[in-house]
Order: structure tokens, then C-alpha cells, then sequence
């Protein structure tokens, strides 16, 4: 029999099928026996191309990472952070079952670890201390986690009488419901922008402070 086109494994048919269980059924439901069922091979077969289920989760993490864009810190910090923050958020949302594993740090993932750097490299070359760079990556990355986990609009009930009389502040709260994409979005980019402008006045301040000592 002829063999065929495409081959039945392959490291990005497992990342690809493993990726699906995970966005459907979530991340404790990734298990190599169920992987191997999906792609009707047998779960041995598996081992020959990923050692452990914690070394696939690993590739598929870095896979999504690589859709992050962090060219704009070749422009200037602010670009940077907001390019970045922003492809970061748009990556991780469309795998939110996901978003768990990656958030613990970027581990041995090339991917992850190359946007650390640049995002770093970015910040310094700037003109931020060291200290201050390290603090910012993890400012925006704490922001694009949560904003990433769930959505804060689609956690309201959308029945009006939830709120009638006990909550007379939330009396527009069930609207929230059907404007859950265009509110959480603007409010991902008030948080933004709000950590974008407090770190420009503390830029400003912290050049102030080196213009005498780099003066004498």
C-alpha cells in the first residue's frame, strides 16, 4: 500500500491535537493515553517524539508564544510595551486553559525566553535600570495573566432581579453580559495605558535623578 501524504505522527500533530484536547476539555484533561486515542496511534508511539506529557505541554506553551510580538521595542519602550502587552493578551486568550501552565514563567521555552529578552533587552537600551525592567516585565505580565484567565464582564449574571433592591450599584450590572468583548477590552487597554503613563512620569523622574551624577 502506498504510505501516506501526511504522516499519522508528527511533533506538530501532536502539539496540534494536544492544543485541541486542552482548549476543549481543559488542561488536567490532557493525559498521553488520550492524546495517542485522538490520533489513533498507540500511546508508546508518543514517547518516540515527546518524552513526558510535561515536555509536550512545554512545546505547546512555546508554540503559542511564538504569535507574540515584541518588534516594538525596536521603536521605543512605549511601542514596545504596547505591542507586546497586547499580542501577548490576544495570544493567550484564544487558549485560556492554557493560560495556567504558562503563567508559572517562561522555564527552558525558547520562545518565552526570547521574548523576555527582548522585552529586557528593550527596556534597558531604553535607558531603565535593570531593577526597574525586571519590574515592569512583570508588572505587564501580571496585567495580560489576568486579563487572559477570564472575563470579568461574563462573570455578572445577565438577570436583571439578581440586582433589584439588594444591589442598587449594580442595578446596569446584567448588560454587562452582552458587552463582555468590547468592555473587557476596554478595560485591558485603561489598565494599559494607566501602567504606560505612571511608568513615563517615574521615567522622567529617574532621568532627572542621573542628569547631576552623569554631569560631574
Amino acid at each position: 500500500m502506498p504510505r501516506p501524504s501526511t504522516p499519522r505522527l508528527s511533533p506538530e500533530r501532536i502539539r496540534k491535537f494536544g492544543l485541541e484536547i486542552i482548549d476543549t476539555e481543559g488542561l488536567e484533561a490532557l493525559s498521553m493515553r488520550k492524546l495517542a486515542e485522538r490520533l489513533d496511534v498507540r500511546a508508546a508511539s508518543l514517547y518516540n517524539h515527546v518524552a513526558t506529557k510535561e515536555d509536550l505541554l512545554h512545546e505547546i506553551s512555546d508554540e503559542v508564544m511564538r504569535a507574540v510580538d515584541v518588534s516594538g521595542f525596536e521603536q521605543d519602550w512605549v511601542t514596545g510595551l504596547r505591542t507586546w502587552a497586547r499580542s501577548y493578551r490576544a495570544a493567550l486568550a484564544e487558549h485560556p486553559n492554557l493560560v495556567p501552565f504558562i503563567a508559572y514563567g517562561p522555564a527552558r521555552r525558547d520562545a518565552a525566553l526570547r521574548a523576555a529578552d527582548a522585552v529586557h533587552g528593550g527596556l534597558t537600551r531604553a535607558g531603565w535600570p535593570q531593577r526597574y525592567a525586571t519590574m515592569i516585565g512583570a508588572s505587564t505580565k501580571y496585567l495580560v495573566i489576568g486579563a487572559a484567565m477570564g472575563s470579568f464582564s461574563h462573570g455578572f449574571p445577565a438577570d436583571a432581579t439578581v440586582y433589584t433592591d439588594r444591589y442598587p450599584h449594580l442595578s446596569r450590572a446584567h448588560l454587562l453580559h452582552e458587552k463582555a468583548a468590547e468592555i473587557d477590552t476596554a478595560s485591558f487597554e485603561l489598565a494599559l495605558t494607566a501602567l504606560i503613563d505612571g511608568l513615563r512620569v517615574q521615567f522622567d523622574e529617574l532621568t532627572e535623578q542621573r542628569a547631576p551624577e552623569e554631569a560631574r
